[in-house]
């Protein structure tokens, strides 16, 4: 399982070869995209971690960290420059907030993702969504409850599969207990999205307790889905501001 998912923006295969390699090793997913437009295009329709955009782009590398910022699911995401020379860019590169440095190496870029790592954790935590498959009960006002299935959930909502026809922006509460969980949980939320046989739930109220008990539910399965030499890193990052990585 990857800790999480970065856009790769260049336009020079030994560039994205390289860092190709250096975020896999990292479980890091990289989605590669050669072309400015495809990139802004990216940006408008999903959700990354990490965005790393090649400075030798040109002018048009700014469009992509602009697009990062006004992003609303992509601007709390890590941005880091490649950079060619000091002159390179300056006004670009303070657009990121992290730079990497030409002529690049396997070893450059590892130790120049050290500091960003526990941010791109972080980032990939808030937004993870873990697989499950609990029964849910969807309550309506003066309506008869629905029971579901729910097939995700992140820290700020569900996915649930069922077939009974509800409305988007309906308010309703669901009620669910998570696997190896004692209590049950109530939310008051949302349908925020429906599709054929699912529909998507964002919790507008949940109480401080459970709302703890699930993120530290989430992160407890974040970190046993990944890897060894990972999961190590993610606990570093839960109790440490600026973790890094081991040499």
């Amino acid at each position: 399982m990857a800790v999480g998912v970065a856009l790769l923006v260049s336009a020079d295969p030994v560039t994205i070869q390289q860092f190709s390699h250096a975020l896999q090793e990292l479980s890091i997913s990289p989605d590669v995209c050669q072309e400015v437009p495809a990139a802004v295009g990216l940006l408008n329709r999903r959700k990354f971690d990490a965005v790393i955009v090649d400075l030798q782009l040109g002018e048009q590398s700014g469009l992509i960290l602009d697009e990062v910022h006004l992003s609303p699911s992509n601007r709390t995401a890590v941005t880091f420059a490649i950079s060619g020379s000091d002159a390179e860019g300056t006004a670009f590169r303070k657009r990121s907030e992290f730079v990497f440095e030409r002529p690049l190496s396997t070893q450059s870029i590892r130790s120049a993702l050290k500091p960003a790592y526990g941010l791109i954790l972080r980032e990939r935590r808030r937004y993870f969504r873990c697989p499950i498959s609990i029964p849910v009960t969807v309550l309506r006002r003066n309506i008869p409850e629905v029971r579901c299935q729910g097939v995700n959930i992140s820290a700020g909502g569900m996915a649930l599969s069922t077939f009974v026809p509800l409305k988007i922006g309906e308010d309703v509460q669901i009620q669910f207990t998570l696997p190896d969980h004692k209590g049950p949980f109530v939310a008051e939320s949302t349908i925020c999205w429906l599709k054929t046989g699912h529909l998507g739930v964002r919790f507008v109220s949940l109480s401080k307790e459970h709302k703890s008990e699930l993120q530290e539910w989430l992160s407890r399965k974040l970190e046993e889905a990944l890897p060894e030499s990972v999961a190590s890193q993610f606990q570093k990052a839960e109790s440490s501001s600026l973790p890094v990585l081991a040499d």
